[in-house]
């Protein structure tokens, strides 16, 4: 089950992104702790890594990947086809990108309806749109006005495939995706609205990037040792996790400072999420 390749895939332009540690300047309001059972910590040979799901994105796609991870179906499965400036794929059983879960296919939830109740994060116009963030991760919308002339009053949106999205691996049917998923290793907006975001990397995309690249990847080695919800860890060995709310004054200055530094080829693939975690 390969994600299809396209030509601007092959000559995607990639802007490194980091998860990096915030300023001493920041306030104790400017964090937020994540819901625990919508952060999965996978340990890999190359490192942790640790990333928050949205439901309100794709919920079918992430209730999926809780069930998968509670019955222990990711431990030990590698990562077999990895793309340099693109993304790593995994979540096969048969490690070659043909297999998949015993569940049925999900339905593709390439966009959702966002209302007041999901207020977009920092929102900037981008054309007659609006890109920001909700939670972590990154999303572009219809504009909010029009939400009032919308039955359910929301508006499309969908997530932006920045550095550390994960995304559902799919077949040429937009209704394949079954256990299969990527991380981005880079920005790669031609997927956006084709495939499903339902989530991104807190901390961890060094370990992403790490990964022995191949298209398959020879003899893979490279693997997910374990996979599990934050929830589900003992106590004594669950990490501590704060991460930077999207919507205080502190983020505000980072994408001010970051756009400003950018100019008019500013994203918000460009911006740093700032997370701590102990």
């Amino acid at each position: 089950m390969k994600l299809a390749m396209t030509a601007a895939v092959l000559a995607l332009t990639a802007t490194a992104t980091s998860f990096g540690a915030a300023s001493a300047q920041t306030a104790a309001g400017d964090w937020r702790t994540p819901d625990p059972n919508n952060v999965i910590v996978v340990e890999t040979n190359k490192g942790r890594i640790i990333a928050e799901l949205y439901p309100q994105a794709a919920p079918n796609h992430v209730e999926r990947m809780r069930g998968l991870v509670k019955s222990g179906f990711y431990d030990g499965l590698t990562f077999f086809r990895v793309i340099s400036d693109f993304m790593a794929q995994t979540g096969d059983p048969q490690n070659t990108g043909m297999g998949g879960s015993d569940q049925p296919n999900l339905v593709a939830e390439f966009t959702f309806r966002r209302g007041a109740d999901t207020p977009l994060a920092q929102s900037f116009k981008v054309g007659t749109n609006e890109s920001g963030w909700v939670g972590v991760m990154p999303v572009t919308s219809q504009n909010s006005a029009l939400a009032v002339m919308t039955a359910d009053r929301k508006v499309a949106t969908w997530g932006n495939f920045c550095p550390g999205v994960l995304g559902a691996a799919r077949a040429g049917d937009p209704d394949s995706a079954n256990s299969q998923f990527f991380f981005m290793r880079q920005a790669n907006a031609s997927l956006d609205k084709t495939y499903t975001a339902f989530g991104r990397v807190l901390q961890g995309l060094e370990a992403v990037r790490a990964i022995k690249t191949g298209e398959p990847v020879p003899d893979p080695q490279d693997k997910m040792i374990s996979v599990k919800l934050l929830a589900d860890l003992p106590a004594d060995k669950r990490p501590s996790i704060q991460v930077m709310n999207t919507g205080s004054a502190a983020f505000k200055a980072l994408v001010d400072k970051r756009r400003a530094e950018m100019g008019g080829s500013f994203t918000n693939c460009d911006v740093d999420v700032p997370v701590q975690v102990k």
